[in-house]
């Protein structure tokens, strides 16, 4: 008995590893790319001066192709209600809706909103993680090491709440250090090692103080990339040692299955 149509479209859409599944990825992508050099183009004057009409007809274009597989997506997926609440149903809605919002933006005093609309279509290049499989791996690690990260920040803002209030009332409003605020943004540059030079302490005391936190800087900046690191490696072997259908490549393989759920090649 074949397979009805919402559960052939769903696979087609939602999976990665039959050649139809793979050529329908490979099309989106492509669609995705050009949708956003389109984008990308309209931003230069000269291009858009030349060429804007055309620019214009392709967004149009690409608008409609993508609300097309939105609302295809809506209805094949098992939830279409979680699908469209999930971060790739988020993302999917972000790739159109700029488009048709724009119409309701007259280009007078509302110029600056419809500009800020046109450059949101550049995130439908989020649409492409779902089709890299190693994303899958760095979404992994960062959930896995989410609540270490989470204690590292508390950690570091904690630092620079303290080193910037210390900051302030050594060297005041006469080195430029006006505020709390303004001296948890100098420790924040500092710490990051990023270094502006707008703000820089005048006393010794100050300048020790400043000298302590670039020292920790250079170590706090590799504290996330060793966790982050330590999880994709984790990530990575689960990956490496999960069953792979030897005849479509599929790792998506029940752990009982003796033959693969989607070409039926024998594990």
């Amino acid at each position: 008995m074949p397979r009805p149509l919402r559960a052939r479209v769903r696979d087609i859409i939602f999976q990665h590893d039959s050649p139809a599944e793979r050529a329908f990825d490979g099309a989106l992508i492509a669609a995705i790319l050009l949708s956003v050099a389109v984008v990308i183009l309209d931003s230069v004057p000269a291009v858009n001066a030349r060429y804007g009409r055309y620019l214009l007809v392709a967004e149009w274009v690409f608008t409609v192709l993508f609300t097309i597989e939105y609302l295809v997506r809506l209805w094949s997926a098992e939830r279409g209600l979680a699908y469209a609440r999930s971060f790739y149903g988020l993302v999917d809605l972000g790739a159109i809706a700029p488009t048709y919002l724009a119409i309701f933006f007259p280009a007078g005093r509302f110029l600056v909103a419809l500009r800020v609309l046109r450059v949101l279509r550049v995130f439908r290049i989020l649409k492409l993680a779902q089709y890299v499989e190693e994303a899958s791996i760095l979404v992994q690690a960062i959930r896995a090491s989410k609540h270490k990260i989470t204690v590292f920040i508390s950690t570091v803002l904690s630092v620079v709440i303290v080193v910037g209030s210390l900051m302030y009332m050594i060297e005041g409003a006469e080195s430029g250090f006006t505020s709390i605020p303004q001296g948890i943004y100098w420790a924040i540059v500092t710490m990051t090692t990023v270094g502006y030079g707008d703000l820089a302490p005048q006393s010794v005391l100050g300048k020790v103080l400043a000298s302590a936190l670039m020292v920790v800087g250079y170590g706090v900046i590799a504290v996330p990339t060793g966790i982050v690191t330590l999880e994709l490696e984790r990530a990575s072997r689960a990956g490496r040692d999960a069953r792979v259908c030897p005849g479509c490549g599929s790792r998506r393989q029940d752990a009982d299955a003796s033959y693969c759920k989607y070409c039926g090649t024998q594990l």
